[in-house]
């Protein structure tokens, strides 16, 4: 009996961990414990022969963040085995990531100059909702962590968009509580934040940012995208070339379209934007967007979703595009369960592409 007991304990991890040999997207994923994966609105990052998943550690009850930022990793993409928590919250009263703030849509990336991971993402201030609209900064020497935090802020005060010229900027001027006192979600209030409402008003201090991604070009420069503008417009942000901080260059996208969840993708000299509309926590459809250069002018496009439920994004959000050593391009979602949020599952799905090259994300119930 010693002996079976033994047997069993010892394959006890095999047992619990059962091997995913396919993907199967909005279904149960469990880590190599057995235990659902915990890590939401997050992204990938290849290093070497290994994957790491970055996420958001959500909790089963509530909104607010207790744990922090969690990592897992794979050799295969479909076995994930936790890594833990690679950027804590503070037990500092005051802190900008105390516990109990509000940390999503963490992004991992590289820097190839200074040999530094860095980690962006959307962070609110703890008590105070989602008013704050921050970006949060951290860096590591691990891929693994732990990640040190280094400061959070809104992004380009005192800084116009690239495309407003002087006469632009006086219209913009003169919507922010001048001209514009109109009541919200009429069309004059719709025109006022096309004209760059929101913009002016909130020149001095920052831009608001909420969901957003980190984007590398094929020339090391990194971009920051976020949903600005009270999640009215989207904005460009160019980073510095330590990814460390913006630098005051930026570029509205789609203004007044109140579009969030961004993700991005670039293949043969066009880039595509894949994100949602604004509907809380409920699914909606996916809109998209192509331009040939970063800073010109995007062309919206109809949902690139196709198969049942394709009018909610499969009943998932976008999170994070990852693209794979041959050269596919994997769409990353989320779906969102608001009653216990750490059970939200997560939607994986291979992004074709049409003979004019435009990006088709197509339902499946399982794949490799």
């Amino acid at each position: 009996m010693k002996r079976i007991f033994l047997l069993l304990l010892a394959l006890l991890p095999l047992l619990v961990g059962a091997q995913h040999t396919m993907f199967r997207p909005a279904q149960e994923w469990t880590d190599t414990e057995g235990r659902h994966i915990n890590a939401h609105g997050g992204c990938l990052l290849q290093v070497g022969d290994t994957w790491y998943w970055y996420g958001e550690h959500r909790p089963y009850r509530g909104f607010t963040t207790e744990q922090g930022v969690v990592a897992y990793r794979s050799h295969d993409l479909m076995n994930w085995t936790p890594c833990g928590v690679v950027l804590a919250v503070s037990e500092a009263a005051g802190s900008p990531i105390e516990r109990g703030c509000i940390m999503e849509r963490p992004k991992v990336v590289f820097n190839a100059s200074t040999g530094k991971y860095v980690m962006l993402f959307h962070l609110e201030l703890k008590g105070r909702g989602y008013a704050a609209a921050q970006v949060g900064f951290a860096v590591s020497d691990s891929p693994t962590g732990p990640f040190t935090f280094l400061r959070a802020l809104r992004p380009n005060a005192g800084r116009w968009p690239t495309e407003m010229r002087q006469k632009d900027i006086e219209v913009a001027q003169q919507q922010d509580g001048g001209d514009c006192e109109c009541e919200w979600w009429t069309p004059a209030w719709r025109k006022a934040v096309r004209r760059g409402m929101f913009t002016a008003r909130d020149h001095e201090g920052g831009q608001m940012s909420r969901d957003m991604t980190v984007f590398i070009d094929d020339d090391g420069k990194a971009y920051h995208i976020t949903s600005s503008e009270e999640n009215l417009t989207l904005h460009l942000n160019e980073l510095t070339d330590d990814y460390l901080d913006f630098t005051g260059r930026y570029h509205r996208i789609a203004a007044g379209g109140q579009n969030e969840a961004p993700t991005l993708l670039k293949r043969n000299g066009t880039y595509w934007l894949i994100c949602s509309g604004c509907t809380g926590w409920n699914p909606n459809e996916a809109r998209m967007f192509s331009a040939q250069d970063l800073w010109g002018d995007w062309k919206q496009h109809p949902t690139p979703c196709r198969g049942e439920h394709a009018k909610t994004t499969f009943g998932g959000q976008g999170t994070y595009i990852f693209r794979m050593p041959d050269g596919r391009h994997v769409f990353m979602a989320d779906v969102w369960n608001p009653r216990h949020l750490s059970e939200s599952r997560h939607i994986w799905l291979p992004i074709t592409f049409e003979d004019d090259g435009t990006p088709v994300v197509t339902w499946q119930d399982e794949w490799k």
